[in-house]
């Protein structure tokens, strides 16, 4: 048996379409996954984003290293937990390392006393609860370096923007699968007369 010209050209493109359909779905699926993670949970949990700059957190938390930050109870905080404060208490300076114990200031007042992971010594200052920003909720590799670009725009159009694009790709998408589940069903007969071109 032999297959016909036209029957193996017919093959090649039905395997193209489900390739294509099969990629256009994974990416799908990527930029739903992304945009989650980057935009959706922050702003559902009231937390902020910050990206990491420098080395100090090395190895777990690298440069570039997209933080996702959420607001916790100052006296919920414990050692091991990684927090982000003002350097300054009021100023927008920030820094996230790790609370290596609590210690209390003159007035009796819990503080914290942190290190970078990466760091021989303990922070200098210990860490006041006005100073404090939030713990860390879950982290993403490599993600900070676009956070760091997009902090010379506005992150807020392009945060719309981005969902917007997600939206219209996921519509566009799921028009083509179902349009072209309807011409596979209203032409059956075209199978048939490929299939009756198959010689021996």
């Amino acid at each position: 048996m032999s297959r016909h010209p036209a029957a193996d050209s017919s093959f090649a493109r039905s395997s193209l379409h489900r390739a294509g359909t099969a990629l256009s779905f994974i990416a799908l699926v990527a930029a739903a996954l992304a945009a989650l993670v980057l935009i959706v949970v922050p702003l559902l949990t009231g937390s902020q984003t910050y990206s990491v700059l420098t080395s100090s957190m090395m190895p777990n938390y690298g440069p570039g290293t997209l933080l996702v930050v959420k607001p916790a109870p100052f006296e919920s905080l414990k050692v091991g937990d990684v927090v982000t404060y003002q350097l300054e208490s009021g100023r927008p300076g920030v820094i996230t390392h790790r609370v290596e114990s609590i210690a209390a200031d003159q007035l009796g007042q819990r503080t914290l006393v942190t290190r970078g992971d990466n760091n021989d010594v303990a922070d200098e200052t210990p860490v006041t609860r006005m100073q404090m920003r939030g713990k860390l909720f879950y982290a993403v590799p490599y993600a900070g370096f676009a956070a760091n670009w997009l902090g010379t725009h506005d992150r807020g159009l392009v945060g719309n923007l981005a969902a917007a694009g997600l939206i219209g790709y996921g519509a566009i998408t799921m028009i083509r699968s179902l349009a072209a589940r309807r011409r596979a069903a209203e032409a059956p007969g075209q199978t048939d007369e490929t299939a009756g071109k198959v010689s021996a």
